[in-house]
Formats: C-alpha cells, structure tokens, sequence
C-alpha cells in the first residue's frame, strides 16, 4: 500500500525535473557559451568576410559573372585564379576547391566548398566515419574528412610548394565551409606535419574553417589553435552536433525528436566523462563566435564577435533555436560577418587611435594570443585529456617518459600535480624558444 502511495510522487518529481530540463534548455541561448571570451578585433577578424567571399566564388559556375554579387568590396580578381577543379577533376573524393593567389593581401589560398545536396560522394565522405575512427598523431579525427583531406594534399602540394617558391613573403591559407571546412582543418595538420613537402615554416600557415564540423578530439583541436580558426554564427547546429553524423541523416525525417534526444543526452552527460573520451570529436582549433540575437528578443541586433581558445565549454550543447540551419548558410555568415567587421572598424576610427598605438595593440593581441594559447594547452594538462597512441614531434597533454621504458602501458598512470607541471616544463621547452624581446615562439623544426 506504501508503495503504491509513492508512485504519484514520484512520478511528480519526475515531471518537474522533465520540465525543468526543458525550461531550461528552452532559455538556453549560444550567447552564454561565450559571454566570458574576449572581444575579437578587426585586425584578426578582417580576413573572415574576405574568405566567405572567396568561399562563394568555389561555388559559381563563372567567377567573371557571379550568382552572387560581391558587396563591400569583397570581389575576387579572375586572373589570380591559378586552378578550380569541380567534381569530375576531383574523382568524387572531395567537393570542388580553388587555389587563389592574392597579390593585395600577400596570401596563398586553398578554399574548398561545402556539402551538396544533391551529390552522392559528398555523403560517402561526410558518413565515413565513427566518432574518433581514425587516428593522428596522438588523437583521434574524422576518417572521411581525412581521406578527403589527405587526397588534396597528395594533388595538390608540388602546386602550392611552386608558388610558396615563387611567393616566398606570402601567407598559405586554407579556408573553407561546412564539409569543405572539416577537409580545410584537417588538410592544414596534414600540411603542418609534411612542411618539407611544402617549403614553409609553420608560423606561415593558417587554416579558417567556417561552420565546421566537429572533426577532431579535443587534444588536436587545442594543439592546433595557433594556426587553425574556427567561425560560428550564433546558433549553427553543425559545430555542436556530437552525434554520428549518420545517425542525423538518418534522423531527418524525425530531426524534432533526434534534437531532443542529442539535448537530453548531452544535459545529462557530466562534463568530466565528456572531456576524457578520447574519441569525442570538437570544433578545431581558435572559436571565433558571432553573436547577434537575444532570448525572446525579435529580429537580429549589431552582432559581436567574441573569441578564445576555450578547452571545457566548446560548443558542448545543440540550441533549441528555429535558426539553428540558417545560421548555417554561407550567405548568411559572410553578411554578418561582414557587419560586424564593418563595426569593429567604425569603433576603432571614432576612437582615433593613432598609427603606432595600432601597432603596439597588434603586437599585444599576439603576444595575448599566444598566452591564451599556451593556457588552453595547460589547462588541458591540468585536466589529464587523454591522448591516442604515440606522442607526436609537438608534444602531447599527457606525457609519457618514453626514451626509457617506450613500452610503458598507458592504463592507470595517473599523474600527480608535481609530474604534470614538470610534463608541462619539458613540453613548453620542446615546443617553444625564447627570442630576444622575452617572448615565447615556436622552434623552428620539431625537436
């Protein structure tokens, strides 16, 4: 008779808590994962909207007559356009890409476009994949996107290594959108690790992934936040969607349900658990986030760019949000992007800031860069992310003596604070010198 005297409370309790969790996540807005980061400037940000543009061109069947007019002055020049190749060029292994050299701004560009939905190998590619199936240098990354990546690379290197050769000043820069992004990150690891191949120092290649997917573990996606930059427009669902990307395709005819299912599991799911799966993938490298809307708040404000190298809190929950696909679109992210780049620019000229002032800030931003940088890299330390197989040339978060017992099973070695700050030492001294101004760089061959 107790027992069933207790069946209604408890099956209150259970409603309340339900409907907490759904209070809750229905206030939930993407502002809050980065309301604590700090402010981008323009001078980090200004090549976002020139790279969505160039992003644009990929997809236009004629580069001298777009589809899509630029605006702002964000054209591209048709004669710097060194190759385009679309899908029968690339053999269904990759969505089309372009190499483009910008002679104004000194930069050597590979841009890949993103998902067509309307193309089979584009799916073959992006469903290629279990969490975390395919290893790299200590961690885990996507294997369709790496596939993808590695078969750009393979094309496309003695290209690049000839213009890197006859454009020796010049930055090499690989953007991209969507499923083109995820191949863009990827490809810049591939090109980090075969610089020989290419001709060029780390420190002169950049990556700026738009609207990426979550295609590499934590541990990579930290490692490489000196040179890799992720953008997301407020709400975009694909950065945070942890589930097989199979499995949402599969879902599309119930998308509602699967949201609230990925919602449920991620609320419920502790954060400690989340940060020690070695296979869990993240959005890679540098978050640049747009924001511009407010809870019940209608229409869209001056949007803010907020930036960091967060390693807990990356984009770890879906937004319940009816723009959750649109923020998605490339339109969309070029145009606001360009907003806010345009705000960024009004404040700095009504401050008047003076030329040399300029320059000290920019110096002050990179040297806070790289602080931010080598403080997401301890705090991974701190927080013992595991890593995957063998420690890469550039160090890992979890050091293992390997000179001396290289066999040494990774099960159970649990690291006490005075291990992990000397792990810390020694992997800061392989990874970094120190030049003449007091200021940490990166060596210039691995150690």
């Amino acid at each position: 008779m107790s027992f069933l005297c207790g069946l209604p409370f408890l099956e209150c309790v259970y409603c309340l808590a339900c409907a907490r969790w759904a209070w809750k996540k229905c206030l939930y807005s993407a502002g809050y994962e980065s309301e604590n980061w700090g402010l981008a400037t323009a001078q980090e940000f200004e090549p976002v909207p020139r790279f969505c543009r160039l992003i644009l061109a990929v997809y236009e069947d004629d580069i001298r007559n777009p589809q899509w007019a630029p605006q702002g002055g964000y054209g591209i020049n048709p004669d710097w356009v060194i190759l385009r190749k679309d899908y029968g060029d690339n053999e269904g292994r990759v969505t089309p890409y372009m190499i483009y050299l910008d002679h104004d701004h000194a930069e050597i560009i590979l841009a890949v476009s993103g998902l067509n939905l309307a193309k089979e190998s584009d799916y073959v590619v992006l469903l290629d994949n279990k969490l975390g199936q395919a290893d790299f240098h200590g961690g885990y990354v996507h294997n369709g996107l790496l596939k993808a990546a590695g078969w750009v690379f393979d094309a496309e290197h003695e290209v690049l290594r000839k213009l890197v050769a006859e454009n020796p000043t010049y930055m090499l820069i690989f953007t991209g959108h969507s499923l083109g992004a995820g191949v863009v990150a990827l490809l810049t690891m591939l090109a980090v690790h075969n610089r020989d191949k290419l001709g060029i120092p780390r420190n002169k290649i950049r990556c700026f992934a738009i609207a990426s997917p979550r295609c590499m573990s934590l541990n990579l996606a930290v490692r490489y936040a000196d040179v890799i930059n992720s953008v997301v427009l407020q709400d975009d669902f694909l950065p945070r969607t942890t589930a097989a990307l199979e499995d949402v395709f599969k879902s599309l005819l119930c998308w509602p349900c699967l949201l609230c299912i990925m919602c449920l599991k991620d609320t419920c799911t502790l954060e400690e658990k989340k940060l020690r799966d070695p296979r869990r993938l993240y959005a890679p490298g540098r978050l640049y986030h747009i924001v511009e809307r407010k809870p019940f708040r209608i229409g869209r404000f001056p949007p803010v760019v907020r930036t960091a190298v967060p390693v807990d809190g990356r984009f770890e929950h879906l937004v319940l949000s009816c723009n959750a696909t649109s923020d998605h679109a490339i339109i969309w992210i070029e145009r606001e992007s360009r907003r806010a780049l345009s705000l960024m620019r009004d404040k700095d000229e009504h401050m008047e800031i003076p030329a040399k002032q300029r320059m000290e800030r920019h110096e002050s931003i990179a040297r806070e860069h790289s602080e931010e940088y080598h403080a997401a890299l301890q705090r991974a330390v701190a927080l013992d992310i595991p890593q995957a197989y063998s420690p890469s040339s550039y160090g890992t978060f979890h050091e293992i003596d390997v000179g001396e017992d290289s066999g040494r099973s990774r099960e159970g070695s649990s690291l006490s604070h005075k291990k992990r700050t000397q792990s810390w030492n020694e992997f800061v001294g392989r990874l970094f010198d120190v030049d003449d101004s007091g200021h940490m760089v990166f060596k210039k061959t691995p150690p």
